[in-house]
Parts: C-alpha cells; sequence; structure tokens
C-alpha cells in the first residue's frame, strides 16, 4: 500500500491523496487473552521481515479472527469496531464512488448517524489526513468505525453486486467489441458468411459431386497441414527439456520475505462433492501463508456447494466469494469478478479436483522475476492421477503428455502464441488487467487469452511443474468437456478473423499461420475425420463402388496419406507424452489414437451445433466420478470424498 495510486480493474489509474500507513497496535488481543504475547511479538517480527502486516500474519494462522481484529483495531484507535455484515446501509450513500475504489481505499461509508455524521467503516487508522479527505469527499462529517478488510470487501461485493456483475460481463466488449464472442459473427462475417453458404448450396445444387470431392479435398488439405504442423512443433519442443528449467536448489534457495502476495482463483459450480479435497490439495502449497489469498468463486445460487466449503473448515486465507447472479454463467464470468478483489502482485486459476505442485506458486515466481515484464503468464503442465483407470483416462493423459510437454514447449521455443489451458495458469495481475482479463461468452477463455496476450506483445511461457487432475473416465462426460473446448476454439478463431489483418500486423505471419492452423485447424481437422474414414474405408473395401472413377486421384492420395502417414504421425507425437513423466505403461495405447480422434469428431459435430444453437453454454463437466486416489487423499486418508451428484 506504500504506491501513490489506486487501479481499477480496468487499469484506469487516478490519484491517491491519503497514503495508509500499515503498523497498528494489537497489543489489546493480549490483554483480551486472544493471543499470548509470544504469538504477537512473532507475528510483529514475521510482518517485518516480510514486508507484511502482523494482521495478515495472525489471520493466516488462525490465531485470530477478522471480527477480533476489526475490535482490537477500534480499541488502537479509540473507536466503535463493527461486524458489516449485520449493518444497515444506506446504499445510495455508499454508491458515491466505485467498489473497486472502496475497496483498494480502506474505507466504505454506511449511513447517515443519529447524530447527522456520516457512519465510515475503515480498516486503515483513522488519522487527521483521512478524516479530511473522507470528509472533502462526502461533503459532511464523518465518524469512523474499525472494520477487517475481507468484511469491507464482501461489504462491497453485495452492495455493487450489479457492478461487478456488469463489469465482470461487458468490461471486454466495452473496450473492443470485436474482441468479445459475445456476438458469434460480426456484420461483415454474417453478410460474408451467409453469401459464402448460398453461394456453396447452389453449387451442391448444380454441381453435386464437384462440390463433394472439392469439400472432401479441401479438409483433407487442412487436416493434412495441421497435422505436419503439430509433428514439426512437437519434434521441435522435444529438443527442449522445459523452456524454464527451474530446479529444487533453485526454489529452496527462495527468500520467503521477498515473496510477493499470490491469488488463488478457484471458480467451483456444483462441486460439493470434491471441495474438502480440494482445500486439502491447496494446503499442501509452499507459500507462506500470510501471502497466499485463496478466492472459492462460488455461484451466488450454488447453497449445496457453499455449505460444503464451510463444512470442510478451510484455512483463515481461503475466503467463499459469491458470484452475483448474471449471464452468461460461465467460469470467465466468475473469474473476473475475483479479478476485480484480488489482492496479489500474481495470480493462478486452480479447477476444484486439481493437484498441483507444492513448490508451482515459487517456480512461477521465478520464472516471472526472470522472464521480464513482458512475460504475462507462465503455463504448468496438467497430467492426471487415475491415468489407469480405463482406456479413455489413458488416451486422456497421453493427449496432455503430448501437448503439454512437447507442443506447448515447442510453441514456445519458436516464440509462437500458445492458447492457454483452462487451469494452472500463472500471471501478472497487472498484464491480466491490461489484457481486459477473460472474455466471458468464449467457453475456452484460456486459449482466447493466450492470442490476446501474442497479439498485445505480451510472452507466455512453460515452467516445469505439473498439476494433477482427475481424467474423465466416461464418454458422455468426455463428448460434454470436449465438445465445449472444440466449440470454444471455433469462437477463438471467429473473433480473431474479424481483423485479421490487424492480427497479421500485431504478431506477425508465421505466428498468425500457427493461430490458424491451431485454433482454426483443430475443429476443422476433428470435423473431417469420420467423412474420411467412411470415404477411405469404401474406397478400400467396397470393390463394386467405383470411388476411383468419381473422386480425382490427387485426392485419393491425400486421403490415403492422411489416413495412414497422418495417422501414424499423431500415434508416434502421443506416444512420445508418457517419457517425461516416465509413464512407459501408456506408451502402447497410442495405438488407439484414430478411435480416439472419431470421439473428437462426434464432439466437433455437437460444438458446431451448439454453436448455432447455445453459443455462450459452458456444459460442465462433472467431477469426483473417479474411483481412483489422488495423491493427497492417499497421503491422507481422512480427506472427506462424497459422491458426484
Amino acid at each position: 500500500m506504500a504506491d501513490e495510486t489506486w487501479e481499477e480493474p480496468c487499469g484506469f489509474k487516478a490519484p491517491r491523496r491519503f497514503v495508509p500507513d500499515q503498523r497498528e497496535d494489537l497489543s489489546s488481543l493480549v490483554t483480551d487473552g486472544v493471543i499470548t504475547r509470544q504469538q504477537l511479538d512473532d507475528a510483529v517480527a514475521l510482518a517485518e521481515a516480510s514486508h507484511a502486516n502482523a494482521a495478515g500474519v495472525l489471520l493466516s494462522q488462525d490465531f485470530v479472527t477478522e471480527l477480533q481484529l476489526a475490535v482490537a483495531r477500534g480499541k488502537s484507535w479509540g473507536i466503535e469496531a463493527v461486524d458489516l455484515a449485520h449493518e444497515r446501509f444506506e446504499r445510495d450513500l455508499a454508491r458515491r464512488r466505485s467498489g473497486p475504489e472502496y475497496i483498494r481505499r480502506g474505507w466504505l461509508p454506511i449511513r447517515r448517524d443519529t447524530d447527522g455524521r456520516l457512519l465510515v467503516a475503515t480498516f486503515f487508522a483513522p488519522t487527521p489526513q483521512l478524516r479530511d479527505e473522507v470528509e472533502l469527499e462526502l461533503d459532511g462529517q464523518v465518524r469512523f468505525v474499525a472494520t477487517s478488510r475481507w468484511a469491507l470487501r464482501e461489504a462491497v461485493l453485495d452492495i455493487f453486486a450489479d457492478y461487478f456483475a456488469d463489469h465482470a460481463r461487458d468490461a471486454l466488449g466495452a473496450s473492443d467489441p470485436l474482441l468479445s464472442a459475445r456476438k458469434v459473427l460480426s456484420r461483415a462475417q454474417a453478410v460474408g458468411g451467409g453469401a459464402l453458404i448460398v453461394a456453396y448450396a447452389v453449387c451442391l445444387v448444380i454441381w453435386t459431386l464437384s462440390t463433394i470431392v472439392w469439400t472432401v479435398a479441401v479438409g483433407s488439405i487442412v487436416f493434412l497441414l495441421a497435422t505436419t504442423f503439430k509433428y514439426v512443433v512437437a519434434l521441435h519442443g522435444s529438443r527442449y527439456d522445459v523452456v524454464e528449467q527451474l530446479t529444487p536448489a533453485e526454489v529452496e534457495a527462495v527468500d520467503d520475505n521477498a515473496l510477493p502476495m499470490y491469488t488463488v482463483l478457484v471458480p467451483v459450480f456444483r462441486e460439493a462433492n470434491v471441495v474438502a479435497r480440494l482445500i486439502a490439495n491447496l494446503r499442501t502449497l509452499d507459500y507462506p501463508r500470510h501471502k497466499l489469498e485463496v478466492l472459492v468463486l462460488v455461484e451466488e445460487e450454488d447453497h449445496e456447494t457453499r455449505d460444503a466449503i464451510t463444512a470442510a473448515d478451510p484455512p483463515a486465507n481461503f475466503h467463499v466469494l459469491t458470484i452475483p447472479k448474471g449471464t452468461p454463467q460461465t467460469k470467465p464470468r466468475a473469474c473476473n469478478v475475483g479479478l476485480a478483489v484480488a489482492t496479489g502482485e500474481l495470480l493462478v486459476i486452480y479447477d476444484a479436483e486439481d493437484v498441483p505442485d507444492a513448490d508451482q506458486l515459487k517456480k512461477a515466481y521465478l520464472a516471472f522475476q526472470r522472464g521480464g515484464e513482458d512475460l504475462v503468464c507462465v503455463q504448468a503442465a496438467l497430467s492426471y492421477f487415475n491415468d489407469s483407470e480405463n482406456v479413455l483416462t489413458r488416451m486422456f493423459t497421453l493427449e496432455y503428455g503430448f501437448w503439454f510437454y512437447y507442443m506447448l514447449t515447442g510453441l514456445e521455443a519458436a516464440r509462437l502464441p500458445i492458447p492457454l489451458g483452462g487451469t494452472s495458469n500463472h500471471f501478472r495481475v497487472s498484464g491480466l488487467r491490461a489484457l481486459g482479463g477473460w472474455d466471458p461468452y468464449n467457453v475456452t477463455e484460456d486459449a482466447d487469452l493466450g492470442i490476446r496476450a501474442s497479439a498485445l506483445g505480451y510472452r507466455v511461457g512453460i515452467i516445469n511443474s505439473t498439476t494433477l487432475e482427475e481424467a474423465n473416465n466416461a464418454f458422455p462426460n468426455f463428448i460434454r468437456q470436449r465438445s465445449r473446448w472444440i466449440k470454444g476454439y471455433l469462437q477463438t478463431s471467429i473473433v480473431h478473423a474479424r481483423q485479421p489483418r490487424r492480427l497479421v500486423r500485431q504478431i506477425g505471419w508465421v505466428s498468425f499461420l500457427s493461430f490458424v492452423l491451431l485454433v482454426a485447424g483443430t475443429p476443422i481437422t476433428f470435423l473431417g475425420v469420420i467423412p474420411s474414414f467412411v470415404v477411405t474405408f469404401v474406397s478400400i473395401w467396397l470393390e463394386h463402388v467405383t470411388i476411383a472413377d468419381l473422386v480425382p486421384a490427387w485426392v485419393m492420395w491425400i486421403m490415403l496419406f492422411n489416413f495412414t502417414v497422418g495417422n501414424a504421425v499423431m500415434i508416434y507425437v502421443n506416444m512420445m507424452g508418457p517419457f517425461k513423466r516416465g509413464q512407459y505403461y501408456l506408451v502402447p495405447w497410442a495405438i488407439l489414437n484414430p478411435l480416439y480422434w472419431i470421439l473428437h469428431s462426434i464432439a466437433a459435430y455437437k460444438a458446431v451445433w451448439q454453436l448455432v444453437t447455445r453459443p455462450h453454454f459452458w456444459e460442465k463437466t462433472t467431477h469426483g466420478l473417479t474411483t481412483h486416489l489422488s495423491p493427497t487423499e492417499r497421503q491422507a486418508p481422512d480427506v472427506e470424498r462424497q459422491p458426484a451428484a
């Protein structure tokens, strides 16, 4: 809080006239018997050494509650303490300023008192300077009451629920409507796309066979190019261990006192069956608790999950952040609310079932220290703790091994745009806010954000850390999840195709072609899998059907090449995936990759249908279906697991 500015989530800065003094007298906690003198002295010493405050240290160690701190502050300042959860607010008075401004400035007007003065809650010392500032801005005499930082944040979120809901939904679209997936197609895209559909339909009626042949030919060429691109990039990535290789010795040498505040966002929705495990997983993070802020983002109507979190008795640095009702009800919208109130310099996203490496936050910190200001995000790898549960989980793990340990590494080494994963991506908060946060209308907001970061000159890096997740072990659940991802890739392709010349100017031709082949090419590839397989099988095994007389030889050769060499290449790169983690028992299963792609093709057709009928619908993946134990559950068998809803 030593800076001279406060900053809105959108990046707007205005002068801060009052710089609060973080030092405070908490000795009444000792005299009241809440803590011991030794506990207070230790907290003060740690706070001074780590440039934090003693109150935060005491809270993180569960020595005091937020209300007890507010009472202690009030006694030291000679004012009353209040519990804002039970206060009556005059909302017109409170809404004279913006919600994020109150959070950053540490005070909030409550109502007009019986003596005519304005009752104002604060978690900073009510110095004459602060009094002068508040009275000037509110145009009246004030009476201060003490509160806690989190209580003030919760009150602001309640009073400004509509603001946070609107900001989370509209901020990106307001700054640049063409970058938002709110409209599936821009006017130009709708007109141009409609003209193309009409032209294609006419060709299909007049030149039926030729049109079908050329459709198959174009799909086969895209398949060939996209597969070749993935193969080349993966081979390039195989030449590197990990771009940002951080050793245990380097992590061990990190000075905890020098670490910045870190915010962890965990968006959950109807996850009551896994939240106890979530809390146990995040407890293992090796990071000073007084510098770690965990915000569990729970939708307003999801009472079951909220109750389950309370029942799990989370540590004091875990906070449930209620996401105001609104549309679209998506993970990125919830994350935008979390970003608006986050106090960390660095921020990471985890999903409800994630088990990150204990040292992951420190590795991310070191990567940012070395990477320069243009490094806005570092991505940790994802793998699965139930990799041997069934065929589907094995294929899932093979795919992710190839993607995170070879594909993304190759993209980073070549300085090409990286579509982020939906979890375990670590951000500089300042850079993330400059990017406008996440697009709440894009169901793969992570991939879209990676492309936007590249367009604005930011870099995305890879660190040698892994987060274990629960692989999908059921086919219907897999189709739901994968269709959402493919729909999101289609959304991202459409959004960034609105201004292709601008994107080329921003990232260059090589990066642009990489984006086209990876983000746009992937859905097209999957859409072409089933038709290509059908035509190829028919041409090979049904001799009485003279396909060769109908389809040009060059098209047949491309299809045959894709069917044999293309699939062999993808089998090979998927075989590469397990080597980085020593999962050699998975290698033989890569031979099933063509069948795995057929599942993707089914999901792709569902994605296209949903893009037309329900473009912003977030098809939820059900977690907690596995019978395998996560590493945390194996180490702590008393962690309660509820059956999936």
